[in-house]
């Protein structure tokens, strides 16, 4: 049966695990220089519907140090862009590539394409869900505090695909979650009561930033407006008034937490600038590692690891 990764719960903490553990020794292995062509000869398209910079370069070179190759296609030069099903396109991928990477709006898109997929589809963002850039950010954890268990995680926000991705991540490794996101703005209701009904009692959603942080030992926030919501960035600036995540904020939380942003930054806005740049940012380590992640992934599904 073809695996697909479309969202984290459609794996196991084990399984979740394994695939962080082979991603920390596809990183040792490459900064020795030694070979781990897992995709040997195997051909990859990377289905682009969203502006991208961090998830096309990491796609692309994780799946040339892996040895396959990456196929780049956007709406706008492929057939999806003028309308063609996406059941037809998913069936004449999977004749021609070993596996999917796809980038784009609904949920649904993703969904309906593994579904006639017979190779394996991967998330690369939705606006549901962004499993890829959790696992990343999971993993950038474990390198500096060696587990997540027992951790405080705090995310500081809009309510969306970061946070609902979150949400699961909490309930499928058991670490406390709070989240402090502006009235109108909470995660999708139905991944919010998924993750209660899997770990009740360690996910919270307060509108109070300060509630959040106190004692956090991770923090992540992440833009006020994503992709296709620049015409509320006005009325966002005002809902999310007192968001943004400074040194006085940062202050809240325990003297070694660490913080995330998954980037773009919009830095004097989600984010201060002293922060981003401060000792306690881990961005870098966090963007290096979406590139790691993903090797493990794709090895995973494609590579039969």
């Amino acid at each position: 049966m073809t695996r697909h990764f479309l969202a984290l719960h459609d794996f196991s903490e084990t399984e979740l695990y394994g695939m962080l553990t082979l991603a920390r020794e596809l990183k040792e292995k490459q900064k020795q220089g030694l070979p781990h062509k897992l995709l040997d000869g195997k051909t990859v398209a990377l289905i682009f519907e969203k502006a991208s910079t961090r998830t096309r370069v990491s796609f692309e070179v994780g799946v040339f140090q892996l040895g396959g190759h990456g196929l780049f296609l956007s709406s706008g030069n492929s057939q999806m862009g003028r309308g063609e099903p996406i059941r037809d396109t998913a069936r004449v991928m999977a004749r021609y590539c070993d596996g999917v990477m796809i980038r784009t709006f609904g949920q649904e898109i993703v969904d309906e394409f593994a579904r006639y997929s017979d190779v394996p589809v991967i998330n690369g963002l939705t606006d549901l869900f962004h499993p890829c850039q959790i696992m990343a950010d999971l993993m950038t954890v474990i390198e500096r505090k060696r587990t997540c268990e027992g951790l405080t995680f705090a995310w500081i926000g809009d309510g969306n695909n970061m946070a609902n991705t979150w949400i699961e991540a909490a309930a499928i490794f058991g670490f406390e979650l709070r989240l402090a996101c502006p009235q109108g703005y909470e995660p999708d209701a139905k991944v919010l009561a998924w993750a209660l009904a899997q770990a009740p009692g360690r996910i919270t959603l307060t509108t109070d930033p300060k509630v959040a942080l106190a004692g956090a030992d991770v923090i992540n926030t992440d833009v006020w407006a994503s992709m296709g919501q620049e015409n509320e960035q006005k009325e966002r600036e005002k809902a999310f008034a007192g968001y943004c995540l400074d040194d006085a904020l940062l202050a809240l939380a325990k003297p070694d937490c660490i913080v995330l942003h998954c980037l773009p930054a919009h830095r004097g806005e989600e984010i201060s600038d002293s922060v981003i740049e401060g000792k306690h940012s881990v961005v870098w380590d966090e963007a290096e590692n979406r590139l790691h992640i993903q090797k493990a992934i794709m090895a995973t599904l494609m590579g039969g690891v």
